[in-house]
C-alpha cells in the first residue's frame, strides 16, 4: 500500500498492550474505555512531538540562576475533534495533555446498508483561526467516510490541513487510500492498521463497535 499522506503506527510496547485488551472480546466495558482513554494520552504524546510550537524561555532555579527552558506556546489555538460516540473515550486521555484546547464535538450516524455517514451534530465554529492545530479523534477509520467529512467541514470553515492531525486506534487500507487521495498531506497516529473491512463495513480483526463497547449500549 503506497500513500502520500503520513501514518504512524508507534512501536511502543505500552500501546500494543492497550490495544490486545481493547481486542479482547471478554475486556468489561469500564475496563475498555480505559484502555482506549489510556490509548489516546500515549497517542497523542507521539503526536503532538514536533507539532505543538515551543518558546525558548530563561527560568529562574531556586539557586538563583537562570535556565535555558522550553515551553508550549500557550498562544497558540488548539482544536479537539471528537467524532461520537467512540470518539469521547479517546478525548477522555487527549483533553487532560492539552487542557488549553477547545473541544468541537461532531455525531454521524451511519447507514448499516450504504455504510455512507450523515452528521447529525456539528459543532464546529464557522470561521477557525488559520494557525489553529486540530486533532481529529475516531477510534476506527473503516471506509473513511466520516473522517473524510469531517476534514472537508474543517477545511471549509479555515482549518490549515497542514496542522490536522489524526488520532485514531485501528485503521483500515480502504480508509487511508481514500484519505490520502484527497488529502496527501495529512498524518494519522493509529495503534494499528488492520488487514481489511468485512460485508457490514467493520474493520477485521478489529475490536468490534468501539462506541457500543466504551458505553455499553
Amino acid at each position: 500500500m503506497t500513500l502520500q499522506m503520513r501514518i504512524h503506527v508507534p512501536p511502543h510496547p505500552f500501546i500494543a498492550n492497550l490495544l490486545a485488551v481493547c481486542r479482547d472480546m471478554h475486556t468489561p466495558t469500564p475496563v475498555f474505555r480505559s484502555a482506549v482513554a489510556d490509548l489516546g494520552r500515549w497517542l497523542a504524546y507521539e503526536c503532538v512531538r514536533d507539532w505543538l510550537p515551543v518558546l525558548e524561555v530563561g527560568v529562574r532555579t531556586p539557586l538563583g540562576l537562570t535556565a535555558p527552558a522550553r515551553i508550549i506556546d500557550a498562544s497558540t489555538p488548539t482544536a479537539l475533534v471528537p467524532i461520537l460516540r467512540a470518539g469521547l473515550a479517546l478525548l477522555d486521555g487527549v483533553a487532560p495533555i492539552l487542557p488549553a484546547a477547545v473541544v468541537y464535538h461532531m455525531g454521524y450516524s451511519r447507514d448499516e446498508k450504504t455504510l455512507k455517514a450523515s452528521c447529525y451534530l456539528n459543532r464546529l465554529p464557522e470561521k477557525l483561526l488559520p494557525q489553529t492545530r486540530v486533532l481529529v479523534l475516531d477510534p476506527m477509520l473503516a471506509t473513511g467516510g466520516t473522517m473524510d467529512a469531517t476534514l472537508e467541514r474543517l477545511v471549509a470553515c479555515g482549518a490549515d490541513l497542514a496542522l490536522v492531525r489524526v488520532i485514531s486506534v485501528i485503521c483500515a487500507p480502504v480508509a487511508l487510500q481514500r484519505l490520502s487521495a484527497r488529502y496527501p498531506q495529512l498524518v494519522i497516529y493509529s495503534a494499528m492498521i488492520d488487514e481489511q473491512l468485512d460485508a457490514r463495513g467493520f474493520i477485521i480483526p478489529g475490536l468490534g463497535d468501539a462506541g457500543d463497547r466504551a458505553f455499553g449500549t
